[in-house]
């Protein structure tokens, strides 16, 4: 009996120790989760209470917002048939990279009837008959927008769009409505501010503006701190293309006018981002040519310059309306109603995708965004 229990002892004192587990500074911890993806972190919240605390902070989630919004691709939203998004990096052909959206909160079973208005820091704006939602697609969450009693005195058209305020850490949803029944075309500009959850008229005794087209007013082009339409103007109606822009942090108007030599009907041109710049893009179809003008430098019209014109005749197109400008320098767009397409700076095809055929034909239910676990002011308000 002594010389078993000897045996055990002695089995005991040759067990080798077992290695600590690795230790991880929860700064080191933290700057791992800035640098993942976001459905990767809502996932890692049900680890410990911790991890879920921290996802959860809104300063983590700025953070994070700054690190991937410089490092990681955009993603093409659609919000058709089946409303679905997909890594703009990716391959147009590439399925693995698609991912369904939840909508559920959007009632009408036929998605097609909304419009995407606007996209900022990982929100939409969507608008279902002037009924508006903000809804980010990586987390789900979402709110309804009060409707403006302003507007609803008005059997009025609209344009709208949304943007952030950085110096008030402040989401504003921007309307201009007029009534085209009048003789005049004098607008009514409003804002909403999502940090007070108030509507607020502007103070604009001359507001001159309407969308330049109608059938289907643009959603704005945010950049450098505001938003830009492409609107009529009462005191210049020979020209169908006035700039008209919104300063988000001093929430006023200015005008800038498009390049001299731009004559395009106001259904063939828009607004958008080209790389740095803020860039104006117009569609030749009797020629199937694509051209590209770029602000050198903001505000200054003389600046204004034509860097691109493609040249796209070995593919007819429906109606090609761009979205954005890959790192690579390839221009992703939609042959509305047909298929997502992809060009190289010289306007051969690269890429089609005809599973986008869910578009409708429908260019404003597509827009670009960046993933975010930001939050809104107020979100505990949410549905």
């Amino acid at each position: 009996m002594k010389k078993r229990n000897q045996s055990r002892r002695g089995s005991k004192r040759t067990e080798k120790k077992k290695d600590p587990l690795p230790y991880l500074s929860h700064e080191l911890i933290v700057q791992i989760l800035e640098r993942l993806p976001v459905k990767s972190l809502i996932r890692f919240k049900c680890v410990c209470k911790s991890w879920f605390s921290l996802i959860s902070d809104p300063y983590f989630a700025n953070s994070h917002f700054q690190i991937t919004a410089a490092t990681h691709t955009r993603r093409i939203l659609c919000i058709g048939h089946l409303p679905h998004s997909i890594d703009l990096a990716a391959s147009l052909d590439d399925y693995s990279t698609s991912a369904s959206l939840n909508v559920d909160f959007l009632h009408p079973q036929n998605h097609s009837d909304f419009e995407i208005k606007g996209s900022c820091r990982g929100f939409v704006l969507l608008n279902y008959y002037s009924i508006l939602y903000l809804w980010n697609p990586s987390t789900g969450f979402h709110r309804k927008v009060p409707l403006s009693p302003i507007g609803l005195k008005l059997d009025a058209e609209y344009f709208y769009s949304f943007g952030y305020d950085q110096l008030k850490d402040d989401y504003l949803v921007v309307l201009m409505s007029y009534d085209p029944a009048l003789d005049n075309i004098y607008s009514c500009l409003e804002f909403f501010s999502l940090r007070d959850n108030v509507w607020k008229e502007m103070d604009c005794p001359y507001c001159p503006y309407r969308s330049n087209f109608d059938e289907m007013p643009k959603a704005g082009c945010l950049y450098n701190g505001a938003i830009h339409w492409l609107a009529f103007h009462r005191d210049f109606p020979w020209r169908d293309n006035f700039i008209v822009a919104f300063d988000l942090n001093e929430r006023k108007l200015f005008e800038m006018p498009p390049p001299d030599d731009f004559e395009h009907d106001a259904g063939d041109c828009g607004l958008w981002v080209f790389g740095e710049f803020f860039s104006l893009w117009s569609t030749d179809y009797p020629n199937d040519s694509f051209e590209i003008w770029v602000m050198k430098e903001y505000k200054v019209n003389s600046s204004w310059t034509k860097i691109l014109v493609l040249n796209i005749d070995d593919d007819p197109t429906l109606y090609f309306y761009p979205l954005c400008r890959t790192k690579s320098g390839d221009i992703i767009g939609i042959n509305v109603g047909v298929e997502l397409v992809k060009y190289d700076d010289n306007g051969q095809l690269l890429e089609r995708s005809p599973h986008w055929e869910s578009l409708w034909g429908v260019r404003s239910q597509v827009a670009m965004y960046t993933e975010s676990l930001l939050s809104l002011p107020g979100d505990n308000e949410q549905a």
